[in-house]
């Protein structure tokens, strides 16, 4: 099972988008692990993912993160920007195919 994880300012929003996310996956029948977390919390759970999507809020840490993924110990990690259009309309299965993408 794989594991993507949203990194955003607060959490709220993103939330929502984890649910849309989790709905595209459930009618694709693909079982994953998909949750939200704040810039500040995301690297204490680096190591449990194997994709980090960044909320178009925070895509200015973009560079901080891919360091952090890269230098993880199971191995570097695909890191990319959430589109904006696709978040700002909670895009759910655009968003959970561009995690789907960055996994293969």
């Amino acid at each position: 099972m794989k594991t993507i994880l949203l990194v955003c300012s607060a959490g709220m929003s993103t939330s929502l988008l984890v649910t849309k996310m989790e709905a595209a996956a459930k009618d694709a029948g693909v079982e994953c692990k998909i949750f939200a977390l704040p810039f500040s919390d995301a690297p204490r759970v680096l190591e449990e993912v194997d994709c980090i999507l960044l909320g178009p809020q925070v895509r200015f840490q973009k560079a901080a993160i891919e360091k952090l993924a890269a230098g993880r110990k199971a191995g570097p990690i695909p890191v990319d920007v959430i589109d904006m259009r696709d978040y700002g309309t909670m895009n759910g299965k655009a968003v959970f195919e561009k995690a789907l993408s960055l996994l293969k």
